[in-house]
Parts: C-alpha cells; sequence; structure tokens
C-alpha cells in the first residue's frame, strides 16, 4: 500500500485522494445516457441515498431511471468512514428538547429500521460487504462532563434504544471512562456494499446510466448529457440539492470533514465503533469531534479509521489550522490512545450537510409537487441514506409513514437554538462575500507552486491553477450557484465554494453542488 493515494482519472472520487473504500473497490460504471426516456421515476444520484431510494421502488413494482454524473459511489458515499448507528452525532437529548419525546422516538425507529434494512438487502442480495454488526461506544471529550453521557442514557431509554453506562472505554486503555455503549450497531465496505445494491436494482429490471449530469430538473423532466428524461417523481439524491437555488441552502452548512488510516496488526483491536462528545461543527483545536472504527484489510492486517477535525467548506484557511495540520492533529490524537496503529496509509476528506435542527431533510422538495430531496445527513449518511429509501417509496406510494414529519423539507423548527444557529450560519455565509474586497493570494502568477492554485485580481476574481508542468489555467473564481469567492483547497486539489460548499476541479469542472455548472474558464491575468 502506498501512503495518501491519489485520485488520477478523475471519475473515481470527488477529490484528490483515493479513500481506503476507492482503494479496495472498482467503482461501477454503466452505460451513458443517450437519446431521450421516460420513466415512472428518475433518480439523481448514484450514492446510498439515491440507490437504496431506487432499489427500494423498484421492489415495490416502480419503473425506476438512475443517473449519475461519475460512477456509483464516486460522491460522498465513497468518502464516509462507514459508521451505521442509530446513535446520532446529534444527541437524543438535544433532539427531545428540539422535536419532543415522539419525534425522538421516530429519529430512533427510523435509524434503527435503517440498520435493518441494511442487514436484510445485505442477506437477500448475498452482498459481500464487511457487514459487521458491533458495539458502540460514545465517551467523553476532556471539555465535556458526566452528565452529558447521564442525560444520553436517560434520552436514549426514552426512544428505545437499550444503551447501558461501563466506566471504561472497551477498546481504548488509556481513556477513563465512563462511556454509553450503544448495541447493535453496524459496519460495512460501503463501495462494496453499493455495487452489489446497484447490480441487485439492475436485476429487478432498474437502468443506471453514469457519467450522465443533469443539468436541468423541473416538474416530470430532467436535462442531463442533453437529453430529456421525462418522468411521474423524480429524487434529488445528491448530497445537497442542485434543483433548489435558495431555500435548502439556508437551512443547512456544508462542512468538510477528515479522515486518516493506519494499518494495525490482525484482530489486534475488537471491532467497535468509537465516538467522542465534542462539538463536531466546532472550529477550535480544544472542541474536535472524534470518531473511529476498524475495517478488515487482508491476512496480515486490518484498518483502524479516525475521522474528525471539521470546519466550514472553503473556510479552512480563514480559521486555526490548514489542512496538513488537521491530518496531523487526527493522528497525535489516534496514536495517543491505539499503540498498535502503525503507519498512515490513506487519508482523504467528505462533505457533511448540517442541518440548523440536527434532523436530515428526506421529502418533497419545497414549492413541488413530484420532486423530492435526501439531504442534510448530519454525519449519519449510512442510515438517513437507507432510511430514505423507506420514506421516499413510502410517500410516492401513497403509504402513511409516521416519519414523515420529522424529515420534511418543508418543516420550520424555531427554538432559541435553531434560531442562533440560523443567524449565526447566514452571517458566515454573508461574510464571505467580503472575499471580493481582499488582495490577491499572490503578488505574481510565478509565486503559486506547480499543482497548486490561487485567487488573484481585485474586484475580478480570477481561480488561477499551475498544472505540474508549469502552464497556468484561469477560471472565473466566481461561483455559478450565489456568486460567492471560491477559495483553493490545496489538500484535494478542488476550488471549493465557502457559501453552500459547491466544489470544481483544478480545471475548474463542477464536482458538488449546489452549483450545477463548471467554472468560466477565462483568460489568464497578465503577470
Amino acid at each position: 500500500m502506498e501512503q495518501n493515494q491519489i485520485n488520477t482519472d478523475g471519475q473515481t472520487t470527488s477529490g484528490t485522494h483515493l479513500s481506503c473504500w476507492t482503494a479496495t473497490a472498482q467503482p461501477l460504471s454503466f452505460e451513458k445516457l443517450t437519446s431521450d426516456i421516460k420513466t415512472q421515476v428518475a433518480v439523481i444520484g448514484a450514492g446510498i441515498s439515491g440507490l437504496t431510494v431506487a432499489y427500494c421502488l423498484a421492489k415495490a413494482g416502480k419503473q425506476v431511471v438512475v443517473i449519475e454524473d461519475g460512477l456509483i459511489g464516486s460522491g460522498e458515499t465513497g468518502r464516509t468512514t462507514a459508521h451505521i448507528v442509530n446513535a446520532l452525532d446529534d444527541l437524543y437529548s438535544e433532539i427531545e428538547s428540539l422535536f419532543g419525546e415522539e419525534k425522538a422516538r421516530y429519529a430512533a425507529e427510523s435509524h434503527t429500521a435503517a440498520i435493518d434494512l441494511v442487514e436484510k438487502i445485505v442477506t437477500e442480495e448475498n452482498i459481500d460487504c464487511d457487514f459487521k454488526r458491533v458495539n458502540g461506544y460514545l465517551f467523553l471529550h476532556p471539555s465535556d462532563e458526566k452528565k452529558s453521557l447521564d442525560e444520553e442514557l436517560d434520552a436514549t431509554h426514552k426512544v428505545g434504544i437499550a444503551t447501558e453506562m461501563v466506566y471504561s472505554v472497551p477498546g481504548i486503555p488509556s481513556e477513563s471512562g465512563p462511556s454509553l455503549r450503544y448495541p447493535n450497531q453496524a459496519q460495512f465496505h460501503p463501495l462494496k456494499y453499493l455495487n452489489g445494491l446497484a447490480e441487485a436494482f439492475v436485476r429487478l429490471g432498474g437502468k443506471i446510466y453514469t457519467q450522465t449530469r443533469a443539468d436541468k430538473v423541473e416538474e416530470g423532466l430532467v436535462e442531463a448529457n442533453g437529453f430529456k428524461v421525462e418522468a411521474e417523481q423524480i429524487v434529488v439524491a445528491t448530497n445537497t440539492p442542485f434543483n433548489d437555488w435558495a431555500t435548502m441552502h439556508t437551512k443547512q452548512a456544508p462542512y468538510r470533514t477528515y479522515v486518516i488510516v493506519a494499518k494495525v496488526p490482525k484482530d489486534a483491536i475488537e471491532p467497535a465503533l468509537w465516538w467522542d462528545t465534542g462539538d463536531q461543527n466546532s472550529v477550535w483545536p480544544t472542541m474536535p469531534y472524534n470518531y473511529v472504527r476498524t475495517q478488515p484489510f487482508d491476512d496480515q492486517y486490518d484498518l483502524l479509521i479516525h475521522g474528525g477535525a471539521d470546519h466550514k467548506t472553503g473556510q479552512a484557511n480563514k480559521e486555526e489550522e490548514v489542512e496538513e495540520e488537521r491530518y496531523q492533529r487526527l493522528e497525535t490524537w489516534l496514536r495517543e490512545r491505539f499503540p498498535q496503529a502503525q503507519e498512515i496509509v490513506y487519508r482523504w476528506s467528505g462533505q457533511v450537510m448540517e442541518p440548523v435542527d440536527d434532523m436530515g431533510y428526506i421529502g418533497k422538495n419545497p414549492g413541488d409537487e413530484n420532486i423530492y430531496i435526501v439531504t442534510g445527513d448530519s454525519g449519519n449518511g449510512m442510515t438517513h441514506g437507507t432510511l430514505a429509501g423507506i420514506l421516499i417509496t413510502d410517500l410516492i406510494t401513497g403509504k402513511q409513514n409516521p416519519w414523515a414529519e420529522l424529515y420534511d423539507p418543508s418543516r420550520i423548527t424555531v427554538t432559541l437554538q435553531t434560531t442562533k444557529t440560523y443567524i449565526e450560519e447566514q452571517y458566515t455565509t454573508l461574510k464571505q462575500f467580503v472575499d471580493y474586497l481582499l488582495p490577491s493570494d499572490v503578488e505574481k502568477l510565478t509565486d503559486i507552486k506547480p499543482g497548486e492554485a490561487a485567487i488573484v485580481g481585485k474586484l475580478k476574481k480570477v481561480a488561477v491553477y499551475r498544472d505540474e508542468a508549469g502552464a497556468f489555467n484561469a477560471y472565473s473564481a466566481v461561483c455559478p450557484h450565489m456568486g460567492c469567492v471560491v477559495q483553493w483547497n490545496n489538500d484535494e486539489k478542488s476550488f471549493d465554494c465557502p457559501c453552500h460548499g459547491s466544489r470544481f476541479s483544478c480545471k475548474g469542472e463542477l464536482m458538488n453542488g449546489p452549483a450545477n455548472s463548471n467554472l468560466e474558464e477565462v483568460k489568464v491575468p497578465e503577470q
């Protein structure tokens, strides 16, 4: 294995770094869309949300087409750490305070059902993806107090999760405890699972088109690769919806989260999931959120996967640490707690959408009648995307589902906490427009190293990338979504929008919405 493996084809994943999933399982590809077609349901996105929705609808007898701009799992599902849990990142004690006990119970019920559905699909479709039931352990961050665990113990018992307080952190002897044990959590290899899920969907009569970008969505119609897909219902499952210009993007915020993977001797660590009680949205190094799991690798080694060190997308250079320092902080934390860790063999970052009121959005897009969205997973993408398959199938087939109101994208949750979060996020977004007034990142273009980029110019901002051969490539630095100035992500070699999380390759090509077009190519500024 080579440390820090690199994506070279531009299709496998939405970043420079290969994850341990994309490096150990070849993403499936299907034919491109080359003609106008009609279907009952069009699903945009072939990650866990899109494929689970498509699979469940096909099982319900619907004619379904999936459209994916890359390959299977080439978006954020291929960059997850794949914790399959009903232990939510936003604790049940907080969810209960926002939504009440009944809806907190629905949150637990739906995520538990998602774990069960993954296991059922793995079994029925005979998918070899290393699925395993494991315990999960929530333990205290040094800045937190035991009352957080006491409150969560009480809240989880109210919603029907059989947690148990244990006075150690099994698997991490250096942590003195206590911790909260969540039974019957799970883990798997997400890309192997998606490949198997895609094949099962096709066996059910479904159709998948890869390398097919949906450029426009309206009631009854998707335009992709220059062709038309007529559909009675449309499901946008693209991490963040690109069909909505503003409404949903004021309800959630994009964060980058970082991952490192170390080799450990085979069976040296009992498989489990670990999470601490740090604040996953904190920009301060003293308050990180850490999450860890193991993964089988070969006859000699397992992998130890550690994530955290989150920050707002496109804003790493405005906070206390650049990307490289975040990876180093993760490694230091990991080695202090897991002395079995050997060399770091993979690292990457992924994107998480954080809703203002903790719960994701699954259902009809606000203002639309037959367009559905899945977004705002809040770090629980594996179960959130899976339960979307259950809920959207019920919504489309007319079956009543008690979870619908909890996940309704049109909901408005007004509390002091959600209002404060909403105002803070919108203020942070508006602040990014000051970037138009900032000086160039470099004094002259030759200061840009080969393989790196900079934002230059005064009021007219230009994104300049210098390729490995030394040639300069220039694009408008204005995100085509809402006009923010993109920032250079030197770790993943991408231009990231600090407002709503759109991301573009070093060649200006769209990788993540909500933008739905590339950065405009422009003339290289005079040096």
